[in-house]
């Protein structure tokens, strides 16, 4: 892509890209905006180029992952500690929490893969692109995060439909 081709590119994608940016930075929207104007840079410079290969979008979508996990890092809000990938917040939901707050209790990587495919319409082996995570591991994440949302949806409209019969 030329850089007319690029700037044109990164405009159709711009809201997209922002929410991924918020989604990478722990929903921190100020940090979002600080990644996404390095992103943008980084492309128009050249910096981050699109292989032949590549989809645009699965492209810009690993140069944003990319660049908040560095963001993360260097402003200390990175852990660096090794989690077990499996864990997840022992709490119940509470009826007040959206789907966002629900999906913050998943680990990491159950997060970005299932917000790849439902709020990005990428598919899973898109995801694996951007993550550069084999497809049966994304796939693995796809599901253990699927069944803990549902689990979680369930069990709060469990809870909220046993208080309003006892109250009513």
């Amino acid at each position: 892509m030329n850089r007319s081709q690029l700037e044109t590119f990164l405009r159709q994608h711009h809201r997209e890209a922002f929410l991924w940016a918020r989604q990478c930075c722990g929903f921190d929207g100020e940090l979002a905006k600080d990644v996404i104007q390095l992103v943008y840079l980084k492309v128009l410079e050249g910096k981050a180029k699109l292989k032949a290969d590549d989809h645009p979008k699965t492209w810009l979508f690993s140069v944003i992952r990319f660049t908040a996990m560095d963001e993360l890092r260097t402003k200390v809000k990175w852990l660096t500690v090794e989690i077990e990938e499996d864990m997840a917040w022992e709490s119940e939901p509470t009826e007040s929490e959206s789907h966002e707050d629900l999906i913050r209790r998943l680990p990491k990587m159950q997060q970005e893969v299932l917000l790849m495919v439902f709020y990005h319409d990428m598919t899973l082996e898109k995801a694996a692109k951007v993550l550069q995570l084999h497809i049966g591991t994304v796939r693995t994440h796809y599901d253990r995060g699927k069944k803990k949302l549902k689990e979680w949806i369930m069990d709060r409209n469990r809870n909220c439909g046993n208080e309003d019969t006892a109250s009513g």
